[in-house]
């Protein structure tokens, strides 16, 4: 007979799943998070800005492989470890040093060819003990020589990288652009070079942070094409796939930016990229596509968001939308 324990356990476990199916049934349509791909950097954080000084979430969803070494793999392996004076050449020549030793003591030598046996091992191991030395004092010596170039070859490239910064401080210039500022933050050396956006550039984001907001609010694919890349093409055709599937509609409107700071900008092979920390608010609902009731959202009072653009351009071409992030 089931103890009346078990059963108030069963019942909670019961009530505890059909929440959760509610929960899901009723989460928000669009699932945000963050994705795209940002160059060599989609895996990094961006630096902070005065519009987005908390730490950035990480790249969930991207294409871009990652190709970050584990230092762990490099780490010399614990059971590797260099053999023992015993168990290479000398300890070779001790077992043969006792072995005759035993041979002479058992074949009538006695004592004495023990003792002599004795004296010779001494000798040998005084001779060993010198060459591990001498073989210790050079291998110090060799490896000092690698250690102290790459000691100032590695001064030299810090040198270089303050000379770079302290250039670049001095070139840089507020923007002028309504809502947009100077970042606040550095960015890792990756190897990619940093560039100077122009206003035009400024505009261009503000215009793209409008038309990709009202296209994926038409659920206008033809529009997301033109505005992003086909990686965020992609990710976005899949929520409004998903809001389908369940008889939603996802509405924004009434995009305004309130405030935006540039967090780095630059170059790597033959793209452009630039990611902008941006804080703008909209009207943004959900409805249901056959009774157009709001089931999230408010439509009466806009919302407001920050999130982190990455805008990429190849070759000169039309800047595009190619990362997400929530900040």
């Amino acid at each position: 007979m089931i103890s009346r324990t078990s059963r108030f356990a069963a019942l909670v476990a019961g009530l505890f799943l059909a929440f959760s199916m509610v929960a899901m049934d009723h989460a928000e349509a669009r699932r945000g998070g963050s994705f795209g791909s940002r160059g060599m950097r989609t895996f990094q954080s961006a630096p902070p800005t005065r519009t987005a000084p908390a730490p950035t979430a990480p790249v969930e969803r991207s294409m871009t492989p990652n190709t970050g070494v584990n230092t762990a793999a490099r780490q010399p392996q614990a059971g590797m470890q260099r053999p023992g004076f015993m168990s290479g050449f000398g300890g070779t020549m001790m077992r043969g040093l006792l072995l005759g030793g035993l041979i002479g003591l058992l074949v009538g030598q006695g004592f004495g060819g023990l003792a002599g046996m004795f004296g010779f091992l001494l000798q040998a191991l005084l001779i060993g003990g010198a060459i591990m030395l001498a073989l210790r004092f050079f291998r110090s010596q060799s490896a000092r020589g690698p250690a102290q170039a790459l000691a100032g070859a590695d001064n030299a490239q810090a040198s270089r990288f303050e000379n770079r910064a302290t250039t670049q401080q001095q070139t840089e210039r507020p923007f002028t652009i309504p809502g947009f500022g100077g970042g606040s933050g550095g960015s890792a050396d990756t190897g990619s070079e940093e560039i100077t956006l122009a206003q035009t550039d400024l505009d261009t984001f503000q215009q793209l942070l409008t038309d990709v907001q009202e296209a994926f609010g038409r659920e206008d694919h033809a529009a997301l094409r033109r505005a992003t890349t086909p990686e965020m093409v992609s990710y976005l055709s899949e929520e409004l796939a998903d809001n389908a599937q369940k008889g939603l509609r996802n509405e924004v409107t009434d995009i305004t930016l309130l405030q935006a700071d540039i967090a780095e900008s630059w170059h790597e092979d033959d793209r452009d990229y630039a990611t902008a920390a941006l804080r703008y608010e909209s009207r943004d609902v959900t409805r249901e596509r056959a009774s157009g009731k709001v089931v999230e959202g408010d439509g009466d009072h806009p919302t407001e968001t920050t999130e982190l653009w990455t805008f990429v351009r190849e070759n000169g071409a039309n800047w595009k939308l190619s990362a997400i992030q929530q900040a």
